[in-house]
């Protein structure tokens, strides 16, 4: 159990709450279309979207069933993403989730953020496994998460719902025992 929300730092970059303050990043974040291709979210249209995810994220994590960090490089702290678990924390397991800003793709940033995120999550959350679903047509969601260890499990026919239509998702997961890099 998480009583303080926690920051993680890297060599380059803060994971830390995401507050009110952030909704303009937020919503200037989740208003771009390239960034929710792949995502069960549509574009923001207005501020309150932003602000009332920040709220759900908040809330979410004091009734931990999610922690969801915001990434910022450590020179600006302004946000640029996204990273976090739905967590199931009973059977010792998460999903993860993220998304990053257009301007830092392909950068290793997501890489440098969710290696950070894995080892706190092998570490302080005690996580067994950690599972990611992934759209047949995110290839570099599939290898970032081939570059960490994850191990491609199958796909999950019509497995989500989102924007009217069902999605396949491929099913991928690191467990413990597997990653000995993060831990």
């Amino acid at each position: 159990m998480l009583s303080q929300f926690p920051e993680l730092e890297t060599e380059n970059l803060l994971l830390r709450q995401v507050n009110q303050s952030d909704a303009e990043a937020v919503f200037q974040h989740f208003s771009d279309k390239e960034v929710l291709k792949y995502h069960n979210l549509e574009a923001f249209t207005n501020i309150e979207q932003a602000e009332n995810l920040i709220a759900s994220f908040y809330e979410r994590f004091h009734n931990q069933q999610m922690i969801r960090w915001g990434i910022t490089k450590k020179e600006d702290n302004i946000l640029i993403g996204t990273c976090g678990y739905n967590w199931l924390q009973k059977s010792f397991q998460a999903e993860i989730g993220y998304e990053l800003s257009q301007a830092y793709w392909r950068r290793g940033i997501m890489t440098e953020a969710l290696s950070a995120m894995i080892k706190f999550g092998s570490e302080k959350m005690e996580l067994n496994r950690i599972a990611a679903t992934v759209m047949l047509e995110n290839t570099a969601s599939m290898k970032l998460l081939e570059k960490l260890g994850f191990v491609e499990e199958g796909i999950l026919k019509e497995y989500g719902f989102w924007k009217g239509e069902f999605h396949d998702l491929k099913m991928f997961a690191l467990l413990r025992k597997e990653a000995s890099q993060y831990i």
